[in-house]
């Protein structure tokens, strides 16, 4: 395979092909040439809800390759699709209470799933006929996506981007808002306030504000602000 596409020095990555920041369900992963790895990780995407989280990360996925045609579209693809299946195979009891609280980003368990994925990875890959370099290449993504402050590559920091995108859909905050602990209002603004800045390309902000101006009015989050609103009492 040809080496990982470097990463551009501006920040945010301005993109080179179209930014849709439509609905993400109306652009469901449609190709099938993944579906023998999805096969291949069933088990992996029962683990904190994979089955959910890492569709719909391909699908951002697939949109952030289509405003970055200069990247290695599969190796994308791939990666996404993999770099979180390693929460299958670390101690279920700990993903919530460790992963998702206290300094969650430098948690342990966070450390596990990232090597559990490599593992998955170098499991699969092979078989289904990826040469040795490109699954070094999906690995070398997948070892660090949540616990490495920086992207390596720009699939690298496409496949970070997809990883948060999927947030900002309503099914996203609705999954993870738990995860955290918090009412779905005020995950929606941890995320504007938190995760929209993390993000390292324009298609990827775009994409998200997008998304989440439309998750924050389907859900009410400025009538539902839980605790942070005081109930009014009627005498």
């Amino acid at each position: 395979m040809t080496p990982p596409t470097p990463l551009p020095r501006t920040t945010p990555i301005p993109a080179n092909g179209p930014i849709d920041t439509s609905p993400i369900q109306t652009t469901p992963p449609a190709d099938t040439d993944l579906d023998p790895i999805w096969a291949a990780v069933i088990p992996e995407t029962r683990a904190r809800s994979n089955d959910v989280h890492l569709p719909i990360s391909l699908a951002f996925g697939e949109r952030l390759v289509a405003a970055h045609p200069e990247a290695d579209a599969v190796l994308v693809r791939v990666s996404i699709l993999l770099h979180d299946t390693g929460w299958g195979r670390v101690d279920e009891t700990r993903i919530i209470s460790e992963g998702f609280g206290g300094d969650w980003r430098k948690a342990d368990i966070r450390f596990q799933h990232e090597q559990q994925g490599c593992a998955i990875a170098r499991e699969v890959l092979p078989p289904l006929g990826y040469d040795p370099a490109f699954v070094d290449a999906v690995c070398a993504i997948i070892d660090g996506h949540d616990t490495r402050a920086e992207a390596r590559s720009l699939e690298d920091a496409l496949v970070r981007d997809a990883d948060r995108l999927w947030r900002f859909d309503h099914a996203g905050i609705a999954l993870a808002s738990g995860w955290f602990g918090l009412d779905p209002a005020t995950y929606s603004d941890r995320l504007r306030a938190e995760i929209v800045p993390e993000l390292l390309t324009e298609a990827a902000i775009a994409m998200a504000n997008a998304d989440l101006d439309r998750s924050q009015a389907l859900l009410k989050t400025s009538v539902l602000r839980g605790s942070a609103q005081k109930r009014t009492v009627r005498p």
